[in-house]
């Protein structure tokens, strides 16, 4: 039979503590639910009824058009482009950096949680100690006195609880999760601009494309010219000075083409860094740009509150700030804390664990700060101010986001306009430059004539390309204004949290900040 150790009956001194005790713990478990500082409301932001810049005949987008649109760029219907998007999402470092900081915000709210319960912890320690021989002297009963050696054997179990009287625990996990939910949104917005940038890069590197397209194209077209300017002046018809003049157009087209390739080849490095590879190992084939915009649906300008992961982010920032106006003001309050410890005692190993060597201490602790020259005051104006600064940093990203919508909606609109102007620009130089190239070859027109007309549709050819590539970074930057394909309610799933409820009101409860 295993050896149990007889408990005696508890004194009543002993009896007396114990309800004491319990009597504390009661007490501090009915006033925990006493949360000091404001109950968070979400900060009020001025939203407009609707979009200044929106086309005529636009309208919002019906419920139905609404659903999830994760792989937003799907929409382009560019392999290449949902191929890259891909990669992104797996071998960026920024969208790493920003997942780590997620990581470490969901262990914040596991760390700010442990604090709801008591630590318990167990020791256990031997020690040997002894003292020296007497000293020698000429009292004959010290002399060959002998030392002593003691032995001190304990194992001992102890636990300690500090109650939240004030909700100072409570809104520290409720400031965590904030912050888990702030960076949460902050690694949905990092990867939704990263996902943006690459597609508004990889559209400007087909835009060059397209115009490198061009200028192959003008240079073989300038070649001709050389050379009927040359058959020209070896019968007589023009002068010298007509072919040097061709030939100078011709070398600054061949430079022009090679100049675009530098450009070209700084677009590519840059995808190269965004899907998280060697620029030295990446390469992407020459694709010209010749797609057009799809159309991209808008939601309402409140819609933008929820659709937008960095104003989440913001206004999560701006929770946890309120919290810790609470936090600060639990300071002002006295702390109560819950202790025991009990355990064996002896100086002999064998009867360690026996009754006549066991011990226990249990009691409350109340602490109070009675002065502290002005550092709680201080603390809790700071964190007001914080929250304050907060507040406007969140009212700021709004007034921002509906800027970055009426941008691209203004650029989209305007460009449209702009393209199908510049088609008939681009058809009228090119019909002017035939009825000059055959005046020319009629010997009608001087050789400047061709040259300004090469020139001009030249130039109208290369703007259109221009255009196009911007409709596409437009487009792109349209819908990162709108979120992508994000929502708040993402948020709250990666998370597994929704909005925390108010603390419970109390006697020492103020709404004030």
């Amino acid at each position: 039979m295993p050896f149990r150790p007889a408990l005696p009956v508890p004194s009543a001194p002993a009896v007396t503590r114990l309800t004491t005790a319990a009597l504390a713990a009661s007490l501090a478990m009915f006033i925990a639910g006493c949360a000091v500082g404001p109950d968070y409301q979400r900060p009020t932001t001025t939203v407009p009824a609707s979009y200044k810049e929106a086309p005529e005949g636009w309208k919002v987008a019906q419920p139905a058009d609404q659903t999830d649109r994760g792989t937003w760029w799907t929409v382009y219907n560019d392999e290449r482009l949902n191929d890259l998007e891909a990669r992104v999402n797996q071998s960026n470092q920024t969208i790493a950096q920003y997942a780590a900081a997620y990581r470490q915000a969901r262990a914040l709210v596991s760390e700010a949680r442990a604090a709801y319960f008591p630590t318990i912890g167990a020791s256990a320690s031997g020690s040997r100690s002894g003292t020296g021989a007497g000293n020698r002297s000429t009292n004959s009963s010290s002399f060959g006195q002998q030392g002593s050696v003691n032995n001190q054997f304990s194992l001992s179990l102890d636990a300690s609880w500090e109650p939240d009287l004030w909700g100072s625990v409570s809104r520290t996990v409720t400031a965590q999760k904030a912050g888990q939910q702030g960076a949460a949104a902050d690694l949905a917005n990092a990867r939704l601009s990263a996902q943006a940038t690459l597609a508004q890069t990889y559209f400007q590197l087909r835009s060059l494309d397209a115009q490198q397209r061009l200028l192959d194209d003008t240079v073989a077209a300038y070649q001709q010219s050389l050379k009927l300017t040359q058959n020209q002046y070896a019968q007589g018809i023009v002068a010298r000075s007509d072919v040097i003049q061709a030939q100078t157009q011709l070398q600054s087209a061949q430079a022009s083409a090679i100049d675009n390739g530098v450009a070209r080849a700084q677009y590519e490095h840059a995808i190269a860094v965004l899907v998280g590879e060697p620029a030295s190992t990446f390469s992407i084939p020459p694709i010209p740009l010749d797609a057009t915009p799809p159309t991209v649906p808008v939601q309402m300008p409140s819609a933008i509150l929820e659709r937008r992961p960095d104003i989440a982010s913001a206004e999560r920032k701006a929770a946890a700030a309120n919290e810790q106006i609470g936090i600060e003001m639990a300071a002002y309050f006295p702390t109560l804390t819950l202790s025991a410890q009990g355990g064996f005692e002896s100086s002999v190993l064998s009867q360690l664990l026996r009754a006549p060597s066991r011990f226990w201490t249990l009691g409350p602790d109340i602490a109070a700060t009675i002065f502290d020259g002005g550092l709680r005051s201080a603390r809790t104006e700071a964190a007001r101010a914080t929250y304050d600064q907060n507040v406007a940093t969140y009212r700021q990203t709004v007034l921002t986001a509906f800027q970055d919508v009426e941008d691209n909606l203004a650029s989209l609109r305007i460009l449209e306009r702009e393209i199908v102007v510049q088609q008939q620009a681009v058809e009228s130089a090119q019909q002017a430059l035939a009825i000059i190239n055959n005046q020319y070859k009629a010997g009608t027109v001087a050789f400047i004539s061709v040259l300004t007309a090469q020139t001009t549709a030249f130039t109208a050819q290369q703007k259109l390309a221009n255009i196009a590539g911007q409709r596409m970074v437009s487009s792109v930057g349209l819908v990162k204004a709108l979120g992508g394909g994000w929502d708040v309610a993402q948020m709250d799933r990666e998370t597994g949290a929704v909005e925390a409820p108010a603390p419970a009101s109390g006697p020492a409860q103020t709404a004030s900040r």
